[in-house]
């Protein structure tokens, strides 16, 4: 499987990085099932958050970790802080620290080699978070850190921060990055790669670690236009442009012999700067399907189309 080196970690991420948010800590051996399954097919990445399932996610990989120790040596962990509460926005240094501190304990480490804000606070310095963040990076507790749902011009304005005094900046973003544009938020203050988002990225290189990469099953093929059963994913992805997307996506399927949502994955994977895809299959043959997924080389012919940038059919 191809991989992203990013600085100050030891092992590149594979571009298929495992979602746990439905872990839990009652269902360790079906939590090792997956994992293992999921080094089964190439991946080295895990990726968890301080408020997945109330903390059950962190603390299954914990005990997974800690029952089947030749993994460590295997796996890049990846958690995230700062979400909203109920008080609002917890992007302060306190919280920063209290939030990782507990996702340590409960994961059973004193590091983690990846580390990201989960949502951006603006009204927050840039430079004031950035401090915060290379104090945990000193003290050893994180290695590369990013943000989650940050938009382009809060990166661009921390790494140039960070470059002027020389701190570890941002090294990837993780927004919502599928072949499906979605045309309003899935959760609140979530934010969608949209054209304009590519186009930094293209110049910037920073890389994207997409979330809901496959657009929650859009391209599973359950789904029809006349099927409004899911009033999420009617709201956020059903409109003339995406099913534009999910026949094209088809149709180049049946021409590499691939699945849809395989094309779906694959459009993610191949862009022109660096992306890894956040994956939550459940059972071996969605694992397998990623992994195939995760092999199929795209033109940027083939992307440009499937975008809907060309009507310039690349086969």
């Amino acid at each position: 499987m191809r991989t992203i080196s990013l600085a100050n970690i030891e092992k590149p991420v594979t571009q298929l990085i495992m979602g746990s948010d439905y872990f839990h800590s009652d269902r360790v051996e079906e939590v090792k099932e997956i994992i293992q399954s999921y080094i089964d097919i190439g991946g080295n990445t895990i990726d968890t958050a301080f408020i997945y399932a109330g903390g059950e996610s962190e603390k299954a990989i914990g005990l997974a970790l800690e029952q089947t120790p030749e993994w460590k040596g295997r796996l890049n962990i990846w958690t995230k802080g700062g979400h909203p509460n109920q008080q609002g926005p917890t992007i302060n240094r306190q919280a920063i620290y209290d939030q990782l501190q507990t996702s340590l304990e409960r994961l059973r480490m004193d590091y983690v080699p990846l580390y990201a804000l989960h949502r951006d606070d603006p009204s927050v310095p840039v430079g004031a978070i950035l401090e915060w963040l290379n104090e945990h990076v000193e003290a050893g507790r994180i290695g590369a850190f990013g943000g989650s749902n940050w938009t382009t011009r809060r990166l661009e304005e921390a790494n140039a921060y960070a470059e002027k005094l020389g701190l570890q900046g941002f090294s990837f973003s993780s927004p919502n990055l599928s072949l499906a544009k979605a045309q309003e938020p899935y959760w609140a203050d979530c934010i969608s790669a949209d054209n304009e988002t590519l186009r930094w990225h293209n110049q910037s290189h920073l890389p994207i670690f997409s979330w809901s990469s496959q657009a929650r099953g859009f391209f599973t093929g359950r789904f029809t236009r006349d099927n409004f059963e899911n009033k999420d994913l009617v709201r956020v992805f059903y409109n003339d442009e995406n099913w534009e997307r999910y026949d094209r996506a088809e149709a180049l399927a049946k021409e590499k012999g691939y699945s849809t949502i395989q094309i779906a994955l694959a459009y993610v994977l191949n862009q022109a700067f660096p992306t890894a895809a956040i994956i939550g299959p459940q059972n071996d043959e969605e694992m397998k399907s990623c992994g195939e997924g995760a092999g199929i080389q795209l033109s940027q012919e083939e992307i440009l189309w499937l975008n809907l940038d060309t009507n310039q059919r690349p086969f």
